[in-house]
């Protein structure tokens, strides 16, 4: 069987209005007579059948050689249960086989076969199955003592810092530094700041002048970050005077890691399926273009979280579902993401509106979601997770902390338009949500699993509806939008959404491009 067999598989398929599970295609291309086995799997497949499965295609192997019993047949027909829709049926634009949208300048040609042997995902930090947090005092302090011992241990070789009940002690005008979390920022009469630091030992507080360097960084500074201060001791050693302040930061010498060959991933995020604004249309041109040649590179697809719309998130969001069972709600999603290529490595991880607790961090689905969402065998991890593509790594991160980072923060530091630069300052901070207690929901564990502990290659992040890349010391930062159009409530807080794009990486260059399907 010549190389271009399984893409021509691929595209027999799709103009029938069929997708196809990549072991499927692999049978059918190592066949003898591939297309007189396709056509024998076709009608071999349920009627309503949207994508061709293994199991049809073994079925029709087994009739062609004669072994195949009634009996065979019958338990083939009980237990192989055909793609389930409920809701809206996905539908497909009128010219569905091949079509590219304008904006994305494709071909209709089909991708050319993957050698998928090459494909190589890792994935770390996955906290499923690993919650141990009861939401007892201890927890808290577990989880916080983590978080300084880990973040610390990134600050204390560059000050020579001391326990906070051992700074008390020493007499003024010492020169002192200091590790800790911030417990609590403030300002003076004078418009000073005053900024206390807080350790396994006690509080200790530094004055920030506003007449000095550092006085703009406090407007950046988050409750429950990691911090390491510098200065001086006053006469009565009861405040130091800041005369130098570290952040744990991302080290500016940082040299990304990138694939040995030409290889993509596309990074999309929530995708709301289930709501009267999910963009059908939209998703059916980008899964259409995925199987163009013009995407033949393309073999990750990473989806940062909301997979679906859920139930109940926000006032009255019943009165624009369109699916009102969040079972159903992922039924159809599993039905729209069947659409993507077969040979593509999929992964997803939770979001706000996702069928699992809101705190974070958020385990990656129970057996049950699981089982509903098993098209083309995705992988399913905790949000967040760092996966690794052929050596590039990629911290995903759904991005509830982004709506805290850009209301703390002032507009020309962080905002909704420019939602990567709100993305830095996570960065900047090694963690995703460092803030507790404010907006974004957070799980005591015995470990914080929000840390970024190692520096990635790409921070991928969605949540908050906008388009916006751009680099960090050189690790690549991409809000990627959403496929959702505006709804009555984004109207109401005035947010007006970038959908129907997905943000195209090279991993072997990690430049971006952007594929716009709206």
């Amino acid at each position: 069987m010549p190389l271009e067999g399984p893409a021509r598989i691929v595209s027999e398929l799709t103009s029938r209005g069929y997708n196809a599970e990549r072991e499927a295609v692999t049978l059918i291309a190592s066949a003898d007579e591939p297309f007189a086995l396709l056509e024998q799997a076709i009608d071999g497949a349920p009627e309503n059948a949207l994508v061709l499965e293994t199991a049809h295609v073994r079925a029709a192997l087994e009739r062609a050689r004669g072994d195949a019993s009634e009996t065979d047949t019958t338990a083939l027909d009980a237990t192989t249960d055909p793609p389930v829709s409920t809701g809206t049926q996905p539908t497909k634009p009128a010219s569905s086989a091949g079509s590219v949208p304008v904006e994305t300048k494709g071909s209709d040609a089909p991708r050319s076969a993957i050698d998928t042997s090459r494909q190589a995902v890792a994935i770390t930090n996955d906290m499923t199955g690993e919650s141990t947090g009861t939401g007892e005092y201890e927890d808290f302090v577990a989880v916080f003592r983590d978080r300084l011992e880990r973040l610390g241990s990134k600050l204390r070789g560059r000050v020579n810092h001391r326990p906070a009940t051992s700074i008390e002690s020493m007499p003024g005008g010492s020169e002192v530094a200091m590790v800790g979390l911030v417990n609590d920022i403030r300002s003076t009469a004078s418009g000073h700041w005053l900024v206390e630091l807080e350790d396994a030992t006690g509080t200790f507080p530094w004055l920030v002048m506003k007449d000095r360097e550092y006085a703009d960084l406090v407007e950046e500074l988050l409750c429950d970050e990691a911090l390491a201060m510098e200065g001086t001791l006053a006469d009565d050693s009861g405040i130091a005077f800041v005369d130098s302040m570290y952040f744990p930061d991302v080290p500016r010498t940082h040299q990304p890691s990138t694939a040995d060959r030409h290889v993509q991933a596309a990074l999309i995020s929530d995708v709301h399926v289930g709501s009267q604004e999910f963009m059908h249309d939209a998703w059916n041109g980008f899964t259409d273009w995925l199987h163009t040649e013009d995407a033949e590179h393309v073999e990750y697809l990473l989806i940062a979280g909301d997979m679906v719309e859920g139930v109940g998130v926000y006032p009255n969001q019943d009165e624009e579902l369109d699916v009102v069972d969040i079972y159903d709600q992922y039924e159809l999603f599993n039905e729209y993401l069947k659409q993507v290529p077969g040979d593509l490595e999929i992964v997803m991880i939770p979001g706000n509106h996702d069928a699992v607790r809101l705190a974070e961090p958020q385990p990656g689905f129970n057996e049950r979601l699981r089982g509903i969402m098993d098209a083309h065998d995705p992988r399913i991890v905790s949000n967040p997770s760092t996966v690794t593509l052929e050596g590039v790594s990629v911290l995903m991160y759904h991005g509830v902390s982004l709506d805290e980072v850009i209301a703390e923060l002032p507009a020309e530091k962080a905002s909704y338009d420019e939602p990567h630069k709100a993305m830095y300052h996570l960065l900047k901070k090694r963690h995703v949500a460092p803030q507790f207690g404010g907006h974004t929901r957070l799980a005591p564990e015995e470990k914080d699993y929000l840390i970024i502990d190692e520096v990635p290659d790409i921070f991928h992040t969605g949540h908050v509806h906008k388009l916006g890349f751009g680099k960090y010391h050189n690790v690549l930062a991409i809000n990627s939008g959403c496929w959702q159009s505006q709804t009555d409530f984004q109207k109401s807080v005035n947010i007006n959404p970038d959908s129907g794009y997905a943000p195209i990486v090279d991993l072997d260059t990690l430049d971006v491009t952007v594929q716009k399907f709206s």
